[in-house]
């Protein structure tokens, strides 16, 4: 009788954990939207640039660029923008003047129509940096430096770019003065993190108490130990990692970001797409 009740009992348990774990699966299922279901909003387009960042966030009556990638990729920002009837960048937004991150702004600059620059406080020699102030200075125009947290509305989206908090860095000062922009649609939150290390992302978590939908991971997916109060606090849904096979991302990285409910994407598979609504947002790679 009571290996009877004991092999009952077992199964009961062995049933209710499995049941668990289909509910848990149809709930997770249910809650992961298509990219073909978001309606009208914003796109953002996460380009498949290297070890380097290059992002266009864009409605039909607007885009904002953050970063350039290397010297030579500006040609494949412009190639995307033509192929899309983008003709002009309202903001184009250097987080820092790393050759990854500046290379390409020559180019965008020469060949678009641009309105408005910002760009970190920390300048760093180097012929792309170089390249970018010969642009600028052709265009006639002067990048605006942001050291105060600055905001501005395109359609219905609202952008905060902050500033890092120190003018001047002892460890990484280029990556640890990235600017952090954040974009809201709606109810959504999307966060680009530049190339913010320890100091920088200590000062982010500080200060932030948002949680963030969409994440454009800081500095390549390298490991940090900021990096888990950073994705523990902003709990993304989607988390994209600009990459490259030849400096892949951090597999603990990618593991933090799984554990706190993100669905990881790496530009070194390729280039990434994500749609929001101001409801729901989405994600593929592109086909």
């Amino acid at each position: 009788m009571e290996r009877k009740m004991f092999m009952l009992k077992r199964f009961l348990c062995i049933g209710t954990a499995v049941l668990t774990a289909l509910l848990s699966a149809c709930t997770a299922n249910k809650d992961k939207i298509d990219i073909s279901e978001i309606g009208e909003g914003l796109t953002i387009y996460s380009f498949s640039a290297g070890k380097a960042d290059a992002e266009l966030i864009y409605s039909e009556d607007w885009a904002v660029l953050i970063d350039c990638g290397e010297k030579g990729f500006g040609k494949e920002i412009v190639a995307y923008m033509e192929e899309n009837g983008i003709k002009k960048l309202d903001y184009l937004i250097i987080t820092h003047f790393d050759k990854d991150h500046v290379g390409g702004a020559a180019k965008v600059l020469k060949e678009c129509e641009v309105g408005t620059v910002l760009q970190s406080n920390s300048p760093k020699e180097g012929n792309e940096y170089e390249n970018y102030l010969e642009a600028l200075d052709k265009k006639g125009m002067t990048a605006q430096t942001v050291r105060e947290v600055l905001n501005f509305t395109l359609g219905e989206a609202t952008f905060t770019v902050d500033p890092p908090a120190q003018e001047v860095y002892d460890k990484d000062p280029s990556n640890n003065s990235s600017l952090i922009t954040s974009v809201t649609l709606g109810d959504v939150d999307m966060l680009f993190a530049g190339d913010a290390e320890n100091e920088r992302l200590a000062e982010f978590n500080a200060n932030n108490d948002k949680v963030y939908r969409f994440v454009k991971v800081p500095y390549h997916g390298h490991w940090q130990k900021q990096l888990k109060p950073f994705a523990e606090k902003i709990k993304a849904d989607i988390a994209v990692i600009t990459c490259s096979d030849e400096e892949p991302e951090d597999e603990e990285t990618v593991s933090l970001f799984k554990k706190c409910g993100a669905e990881v994407f790496l530009t070194r598979k390729n280039a990434v797409i994500a749609k929001c609504d101001g409801k729901n947002i989405a994600a593929e790679y592109e086909k």
